[in-house]
């Protein structure tokens, strides 16, 4: 008979013993007929479009009508935008346009973001309502209900807002929603909006620009799936005396998220 050392032969008999018994190990957690956890769906969207493109020359004619004023030679400089500086393309991109008229500047931007999970448990689009839905937060939207001709009611630029004053206009006043607020019946002020996205928001900020001049910002941010546009579009007139028509530039700026929506759709 071999000799067999006493631990050798001790581990042989053990190991024959327990090595079946399953009761350790990363086989442990797996149970037959036990149903597998799927990970959370991926966006709708894995990449963005590329934003400088995203508005036509004659939306932005529109848009921007000091571009028909400039010089030949800078036109295209107009037209073509600039790029906004991001350090994941993949995940945001932005562009700007801006025009100089004698009578009020504009300027239109876009802001694209595709929302990424990185929770296995949590989808894109889930993660991508959370970021929306803080930006309606922070966009402190009135609320309440609107009565044609309540003039208190009606302004683009409330004054009550918990990072300070939007307007230095008084709350309510006609020149905060660029007209008469008991002239008709549309709501200027900010508020969500209807059939554009998934979900949407206009915000509507009067604010001093400098020593005098007025300035107004409309923002339009909607969210299709897991992507989150914002449009910015402002005017700002070379005369103090001046008001950004609020309807005008909330038209505008409605119709090209609008666009922009169906250009996510394509």
């Amino acid at each position: 008979m071999a000799y067999v050392p006493g631990v050798t032969l001790l581990a042989v008999l053990t190991a024959g013993c327990t090595g079946g018994t399953g009761t350790e190990g990363p086989a442990a957690d797996s149970k037959p007929g036990s149903p597998s956890i799927a990970a959370a769906p991926a966006g709708k969207y894995r990449t963005l479009p590329e934003p400088c493109r995203s508005i036509t020359r004659s939306t932005l004619e529109d848009l921007l009508p000091g571009i028909a004023e400039l010089p030949e030679n800078q036109q295209e400089k107009a037209f073509t935008g600039t790029a906004a500086v991001t350090y994941d393309t993949d995940r945001r991109v932005g562009c700007q346009w801006k025009s100089e008229a004698a009578a009020s500047s504009r300027s239109v931007v876009l802001d694209f973001e595709r929302v990424v999970s990185y929770d296995t448990s949590v989808s894109d689009e889930d993660r991508a309502r959370e970021v929306y839905g803080k930006k309606e937060t922070a966009a402190h939207l009135p609320s309440g209900t609107f009565a044609p001709g309540d003039a208190e009611k009606v302004t683009a630029s409330p004054t009550d807002s918990p990072s300070g004053p939007r307007s230095d206009s008084p709350s309510g006043s006609p020149q905060d929603t660029g007209g008469d607020p008991g002239a008709g019946s549309e709501d200027l002020r900010p508020r969500t909006l209807d059939d554009l996205g998934d979900t949407a928001f206009l915000d509507d900020l009067l604010t001093r620009a400098g020593s005098s001049a007025q300035r107004r910002t409309v923002s339009v941010v909607f969210r299709t799936s897991n992507v989150i546009v914002t449009v910015r579009y402002a005017e700002q007139p070379a005369f103090a005396s001046q008001v950004p028509d609020s309807k005008e530039l909330q038209e505008k700026a409605q119709a090209l998220a609008r666009k922009l929506v169906d250009k996510f759709g394509e």
